[in-house]
C-alpha cells in the first residue's frame, strides 16, 4: 500500500514538472530573447575562433626562448689555399711541412639560446593580446546590434497581441447587440438590414483578426530563426517594464575605440626593441676537414662556444616616422570615435523626442476614450429606444474601437521607444 502511494506521488510529481516546463516553453520575455539570439547568431563562432588563434600566437612567440638548433653542411674546392712554405721560409733538410687540401668538408649544427631581445617578444605577446581583445570586442559589437532587431520583432508581436484582445472585446459587444436584434425581429420589433449590417460588420473585425494572426505568425517565425527556437502559435509574450532614460553612453563600440588606440601604444613600444641589441649564447660544433687545427689537415670534429649580439641601428632611420604615423593612427581613432559619439547623440536626441510624443498622446488618447465610451454608451441607449439606426450605432462604436486602439498603438510604441533608448545609449 505505501508502495503504491509512493509511485503515485511520483506520477503526479513528473505530471506537475511537464506542465511547469510546458508553461515556460509556452512563455517568452525580451531579455531571453536576446541571450537566445546572441547564442544562436553565426557570429559567436568566431570568438571561441579568436581565442584559439590568440594561444597559437602567444604559444609561438614564447617558443623563440626555446634553443634554436640548425644543421649545414658543405664540400667545397678553392683554387688556393695557404702554403706555409712561403709564410715561414726555407725551413732544415729533413722537415717537410704540411700542405691544406684544396678540397674541404664540413658539417656544422649551431644551437642558440636568446639571453636579450630588448623585450621584443614581450611587446609581441602584448601586441597579441590587445588584437585578440579588439577582435572579441569588435564581435561583441556586431551582437549587440541584434537587439534592435529583436526589438522590432518583439514589440510588432505585442502589439499584434494587443489589437487581436481589443478586437474581442469590440466583437463582444457587437454580438450583444446581434442578440437583442434578433430578439426584436422575432417579435417584428427590428428590420433584417438591422441584423444584417450588425454580422457584417462582426464579419468584418473577424477579417482584421485574421489579418493580426497572419502578422503576428509572420513576426514569430522570424523571431524563431533569431533565436533559433521554434515558437509555437500560442507562446505568449511577455511585455516588459518600461526603464527609465539613462543618457550616459555605455555603447560597446566605445571599448573598441580604446582597444584600437591600446594597439598603436603598444606598437610604439615595440619600436624600441627594435634597436636595442640582442645577446644570445651559442654553441657549434662541427666535423670535416681541415678543423680548427688546420696545420693537421685531417678530417675531425671541433666545437666553438660564446656570446654573440647582434646590433642592427637601421631601424633609428624611420624611427621618427614610424612614431608619426602611429599618432595620425591615433588621432584617426579620435575622430572616428567622436563621430560616433555625435550620430549616437542624434539618435539619442530623436529618441527622446518620440518617448515625450507618445507620453503625450497617451494622455489624450486618454480624454478620448473617455468621450468615446460615453457617445456609445448615449447611441446603445438610443437604438434601444429607436432613435438612431444600426448604422449610426455601429459608426460610434467603430470610433471608440479606433481610439482604443490608437492608445494600444501608441503604448507599445512607447514601450518600443523606450527600449529603443537603451539600446541606443548601451545600458
Amino acid at each position: 500500500m505505501i508502495k503504491q502511494k509512493k509511485n503515485i506521488l511520483i506520477f503526479f510529481l513528473i505530471i506537475l514538472h511537464h506542465g511547469i516546463h510546458a508553461q515556460d516553453q509556452n512563455r517568452l520575455s525580451l531579455s531571453e530573447s536576446y541571450e537566445l539570439a546572441k547564442t544562436n547568431y553565426p557570429a559567436i563562432k568566431k570568438l571561441d575562433l579568436i581565442s584559439k588563434s590568440a594561444e597559437f600566437d602567444i604559444q609561438n612567440a614564447n617558443k623563440r626562448y626555446l634553443p634554436q638548433v640548425s644543421f649545414s653542411g658543405q664540400a667545397t674546392y678553392q683554387s688556393q689555399t695557404v702554403n706555409f712554405g712561403d709564410a715561414l721560409g726555407s725551413m732544415p733538410a729533413g722537415i717537410q711541412l704540411p700542405s691544406i687540401s684544396k678540397d674541404q668538408y664540413r658539417i656544422q649544427g649551431d644551437i642558440s639560446q636568446l639571453l636579450y631581445d630588448g623585450g621584443n617578444i614581450k611587446s609581441q605577446k602584448e601586441l597579441i593580446n590587445v588584437n585578440n581583445a579588439l577582435q572579441t570586442q569588435l564581435v561583441g559589437a556586431n551582437l549587440y546590434t541584434i537587439k534592435q532587431r529583436i526589438n522590432s520583432l518583439y514589440f510588432s508581436i505585442l502589439l499584434m497581441d494587443a489589437q487581436l484582445k481589443q478586437n474581442e472585446i469590440n466583437k463582444s459587444s457587437l454580438q450583444t447587440q446581434v442578440q437583442k436584434t434578433e430578439a426584436a425581429l422575432k417579435y417584428g420589433v427590428a428590420y433584417r438590414s438591422n441584423l444584417d449590417e450588425l454580422k457584417a460588420e462582426v464579419a468584418n473585425i473577424a477579417m482584421a483578426s485574421t489579418e493580426y494572426r497572419s502578422n503576428r505568425t509572420a513576426y514569430l517565425k522570424m523571431l524563431s530563426l533569431f533565436i533559433g527556437k521554434e515558437l509555437p502559435e500560442t507562446v505568449r509574450l511577455e511585455q516588459p517594464d518600461g526603464k527609465p532614460s539613462n543618457p550616459e553612453i555605455n555603447r560597446p563600440e566605445l571599448k573598441t575605440f580604446d582597444l584600437q588606440k591600446t594597439i598603436y601604444d603598444t606598437q610604439e613600444k615595440q619600436l624600441k626593441s627594435e634597436y636595442l641589441p640582442a645577446v644570445s649564447a651559442f654553441f657549434q660544433g662541427a666535423y670535416g676537414r681541415p678543423t680548427l687545427n688546420i696545420i693537421e689537415n685531417k678530417f675531425g670534429p671541433w666545437y666553438v662556444t660564446g656570446i654573440r649580439f647582434n646590433w642592427n641601428l637601421g631601424s633609428l632611420y624611420s624611427l621618427s616616422n614610424k612614431k608619426s604615423l602611429l599618432n595620425l593612427n591615433r588621432q584617426t581613432v579620435d575622430a572616428d570615435r567622436e563621430t560616433f559619439l555625435l550620430n549616437t547623440k542624434i539618435d539619442l536626441t530623436q529618441q527622446d523626442e518620440q518617448i515625450r510624443k507618445y507620453t503625450d498622446l497617451l494622455v489624450q488618447d486618454e480624454q478620448v476614450i473617455a468621450l468615446r465610451s460615453a457617445v456609445k454608451k448615449s447611441a446603445e441607449a438610443q437604438l434601444d429606444n429607436g432613435v438612431i439606426t444600426v448604422h449610426e450605432y455601429i459608426q460610434k462604436v467603430n470610433a471608440e474601437h479606433l481610439a482604443v486602439q490608437t492608445k494600444i498603438l501608441h503604448e507599445i510604441q512607447l514601450l518600443q521607444a523606450k527600449y529603443n533608448h537603451e539600446f541606443i545609449t548601451g545600458n
